[in-house]
């Protein structure tokens, strides 16, 4: 089936310099979005393609006028919203359902709070009902579906309203992979037919894959704060083929922009490497062993869409590991290719104390943080400070759930290379030197 291109002249929502910015620790702004513009055009489905932290989902919560911005404007049909845009349906990663509620009722709840009356209400619900596949389950209750069927249900309260725009926040990640490959292919049977009231969907994912099944245009987001990096344009048939050689070409492009080299912030770009402007990647160091394993297995070099694909996994779950072993010189990217450099070769090769002592020298060198505090502790006056010094160093750049995850990544890297140690009760942490035995 080719894909009918709809007309795309008419900007359905407009989002123009947007910036927005939360209270921080310490009186600090946290800037979760940078001047971010973009249009969602009638006839076209985009996709909202970063890793966590990069804004997607404020910037679609913006979209829907769930969210003001600090700065710049949203407008729908050339308005400017000033609250909950009504052109808009959601769907949500979870699936928020009233569990004392029935399938048609959770459907009908939408269109009850803009007084639509009941015999039109009923009717309209037990449409979606059937137009999404759960004909038969308008009276059971959300304990008795599947996740998938669950899921369904939130399709079709957001498709009840006829809206122009569906928005959509992870729609399938908390399926399993076989039920999310369905309900996609339903949404792309549902999008071809002329009579889908929606005009536009705007769907965000850190699944590159999924973005490019669905999306006409990915929206590729950079973080810290989340700014657009990239637009890539999807001109591929419907149904798509995985295998096809435009498939995998796009699916690289993508991998190659997320895994570029050009993330950081502005002021990172500028200013030396420190743990303000270059925060840790969240990978583990048996997660780095396993990722530099794997390189090593494919005779050091390897595909990221291919490996990704290989392993079942994600954006989130893949390259953060890439970053991280990029970070500390164990791997080189080029493009979607990764190599194990002569440190990454020589450290999955050597025997467990000569690993530790090179994992400890990469560390102290290239992981910001991890150098800022072995410097902080040798300057100290006997190798200990608590983690509370090193929170207030770090409260001018980052949120407190991202504060402690940085922290735990410092303490987790620095103690395998036996850099230093932490004692969780007391919350100090000792330079290694300073450590008796040691």
């Amino acid at each position: 089936m080719a894909h009918t291109i709809r007309d795309r002249s008419a900007p359905l929502i407009e989002v123009d310099d947007v910036c927005k910015s939360f209270p921080g620790a310490g009186g600090a702004e946290f800037v979760v979005l940078d001047h971010v513009s973009l249009t969602l055009d009638e006839g076209e489905i985009v996709a909202l393609l970063g890793k966590s932290g990069s804004g997607k989902s404020t910037l679609l919560r913006s979209m829907a006028g769930l969210i003001a911005p600090t700065s710049g404007e949203v407008r729908y049909r050339g308005e400017v919203l000033r609250g909950a845009n009504p052109g808009v349906g959601m769907v949500f990663q979870s699936f928020a359902l009233m569990p004392w509620l029935t399938v048609q009722a959770n459907v009908e709840l939408g269109l009850q709070a803009r007084g639509v009356a009941a015999g039109e209400r009923r009717a309209r619900a037990l449409a979606a009902i059937d137009v999404i596949g759960l004909d038969g389950f308008e009276s059971a209750y959300p304990k008795e579906l599947s996740g998938g069927m669950r899921q369904r249900v939130g399709f079709a309260r957001a498709l009840v309203l006829e809206p122009d725009a569906l928005l959509m926040d992870e729609p399938f990640s908390a399926l399993d992979v076989l039920t999310a490959e369905n309900l996609r292919n339903e949404l792309t049977v549902l999008w071809a037919r002329p009579e889908f009231p929606t005009k536009a969907i705007c769907i965000v994912t850190h699944n590159i894959e999924e973005a490019v099944i669905l999306a006409d245009r990915v929206l590729v987001l950079g973080a810290n704060p989340g700014h657009i990096r990239a637009e890539v344009a999807v001109r591929l048939p419907r149904p798509r083929d995985r295998r096809s050689a435009g498939f995998e070409a796009t699916v690289d492009q993508l991998y190659a922009i997320l895994t570029g080299r050009d993330e950081q912030s502005s002021a990172a770009r500028i200013a030396s490497p420190g743990p303000l402007t270059h925060p840790l990647p969240a990978a583990s160091v048996g997660g780095l062993a396993g990722l530099i394993e794997i390189v090593y297995a494919h005779d050091g070099r390897a595909d990221l869409a291919d490996l990704a694909g290989e392993l079942s996994f994600e954006v989130d779950d893949l390259l953060p590991l890439v970053d991280a072993a990029v970070m500390l010189g164990l791997l080189e990217v080029r493009g979607a290719q990764a190599s194990l450099t002569s440190t990454g070769r020589a450290w999955y090769t050597a025997d467990i104390l000569a690993s530790k002592e090179i994992f400890a020298g990469v560390a102290a060198e290239r992981a910001p943080l991890v150098r800022t505090i072995v410097k902080a502790l040798e300057n100290s006056e006997d190798g200990t400070l608590r983690d509370d010094f090193f929170r207030d160093l770090l409260r001018g750049g980052y949120a407190a759930d991202d504060i402690e995850r940085q922290l735990d990544i410092a303490i987790d890297w620095g103690r395998y290379g036996e850099l230093f140690d932490y004692d969780a009760d007391s919350g100090e942490l000792v330079l290694s030197a300073a450590v008796p035995g040691r």
